[in-house]
């Protein structure tokens, strides 16, 4: 086993691109592991503690590329050209329909002067200044870059509230605009329900559940994962909430969101309760059944939150199909089960779907661990082994740091599958899929080999290991659903319809 390093100077990428482009080069031939990423202080952290160190890693400055690529000797040679050959195409672009580069905002905006809307997506130490560029120049700002200091975001967002702008992020995954989708969203048909989201897959699932139930949307504002911290205040879910109640396109309104901060949760209430139209909310986590207003009506549940959406915006609701829970699947999964099998491990790419199944699992167990737990005596690292119930959000900056996001490549959880089926006292493997804009183009396809070579390491000690997959996706995303519950479902994989029936299935299995 051989390791090339290179290091390319003054060779910018952003992170959406080497995100990409590092996981096609995980995936060549003879590659066991292969880095991409710009030589900031944090990255080059993240190899040294990945044990990669080298002199010319150490002097390399923030606008260089560090190119790491370990593979076996007798392959290291190609690996390298088709290492090379990834970044070439990258800087060759897509051809006849290749976009024009510049090189700063400021040449964009002299060139192309009826833009309003910029993207950010540069490393977190320079994203707040590009994105100071934007706004002093009317543009609204989508900042998908994370690792932004929280002052930073406040600045921002105070700055483009004064203007009469909008800051989505920064952390912001997740968007749909006039119709096109944004870093990660999926393929849902156009509608007259407005979703303001501080939660990425959580807009996601809202978005294609409402299109499930023959809904659309008009557009997906979101706000990035700290608005609605005690810091920030919710300055983007407000100036969201304003925006959709002055589109004439949105009729219904939805808010989704991670726990908010008690505070600030009340303000955005109040901004809600003086719009115009019937506002939904989902406050994942939070016990709240009464907004205190007329027009808004808090919902427990992305699914429910979906329902009620296009209900609101007239559909019947007795035509629907809303895939109530499978009780006799709980029966049937139970009498499989063991007894020593009575955990649940939840390996997820969204964090807002790793949520809902672990509050849904609180609601019963005092014993469910987790990165993402509330509760400081139950939190696990991303290193750490996994205890009675857990749920782990892979999609977190503790498994992200130097790597692409699981939803790009999944190689991370693949072998966590592999490595939870070694326990006998689990019962269930509960993760999703998430497709769309952005993501790995065969989630599932990749995934297959370890799910069945999980149930092979439970069935070859005598037990059932109860695989639970959800996929989040619609028939108009690339691939579609339908081809990945196929897969799912020739592998032995029980689906879940919803991400809310992943949680509540995943449950009551083990309950």
């Amino acid at each position: 086993m051989s390791r090339h390093i290179t290091i390319r100077k003054n060779t910018y990428l952003d992170s959406v691109s080497l995100m990409s482009m590092s996981t096609k080069a995980n995936a060549v031939d003879g590659v066991t592991q292969a880095l991409l990423g710009m030589a900031t202080p944090m990255n080059k952290e993240v190899l040294a503690n990945l044990g990669v160190e080298d002199p010319a890693i150490t002097e390399a400055k923030p606008s260089d590329l560090m190119i790491v690529v370990d593979a076996a000797d007798e392959l290291m040679e190609a690996a390298i050209v088709a290492v090379d050959d990834i970044l070439a195409r990258k800087n060759q672009g897509a051809g006849e329909t290749a976009a024009i580069r510049y090189r700063t905002l400021d040449r964009a905006f002299e060139e192309v002067q009826d833009t309003n809307f910029v993207i950010i997506s540069v490393n977190g130490a320079f994203a707040a200044r590009e994105a100071r560029k934007a706004l002093t120049a009317g543009k609204h700002v989508m900042i998908f870059s994370d690792n932004v200091p929280v002052e930073d975001e406040l600045e921002l967002k105070r700055f483009a509230h004064e203007k009469g702008l909008i800051v989505m992020g920064p952390d912001c995954g997740t968007a749909i605009i006039n119709g096109t989708g944004l870093a990660f969203a999926n393929a849902v048909r156009r509608g007259s329900i407005g979703v303001v989201g501080a939660s990425g897959t959580g807009s996601q699932e809202v978005s294609v559940r409402i299109h499930d139930f023959g809904g659309g949307i008009s557009q997906l504002i979101g706000t990035g994962g700290r608005d609605l911290s005690t810091d920030i205040g919710g300055i983007s879910m407000i100036d969201g909430i304003r925006a959709l109640d002055a589109d004439p396109e949105t009729r219904v309104i939805v808010i989704v969101s991670k726990p908010p901060a008690e505070e600030v949760a009340e303000k955005v209430l109040a901004v809600a309760g003086s719009a115009s139209k019937p506002v939904l909310v989902t406050f994942l986590g939070s016990d709240r059944t009464e907004s205190g207003f007329d027009n808004v009506t808090i919902v427990q549940g992305t699914k429910p939150l979906a329902i009620a959406a296009v209900v609101a915006a007239g559909i019947d609701e007795s035509t629907l199909d809303t895939h109530p829970l499978n009780l006799p699947l709980i029966e049937e999964v139970r009498a499989k089960l063991a007894p020593e099998q009575r955990y649940i491990r939840g390996l997820f790419c969204g964090g807002t779907l790793c949520d809902e199944s672990m509050f849904a699992a609180i609601e019963k167990f005092d014993n469910v661990y987790s990165n993402i737990q509330r509760d400081p005596s139950k939190v696990l690292g991303a290193t750490d082994e996994s205890k009675e119930h857990t749920f782990l959000d892979m999609g977190d900056d503790d498994f992200t740091n130097g790597r692409p996001h699981p939803m790009i490549d999944p190689s991370l959880r693949i072998a966590r599958i592999v490595e939870e089926a070694r326990d006998p006292e689990v019962a269930v493997i509960a993760m999703d899929f998430v497709l769309g804009f952005g993501s790995h183009e065969d989630p599932v396809g990749v995934t297959i080999d370890a799910i069945t070579e999980a149930k092979s390491i439970a069935a070859a000690r005598g037990q059932h290991l109860e695989i639970l997959g959800y996929v989040l996706g619609t028939d108009l995303d690339t691939p579609a659903i339908a081809d990945q519950v196929a897969k799912l479902e020739a592998a032995g994989v029980t689906i879940a319809s919803s991400s809310t029936n992943l949680g509540l299935l995943a449950r009551e299995f083990v309950a």
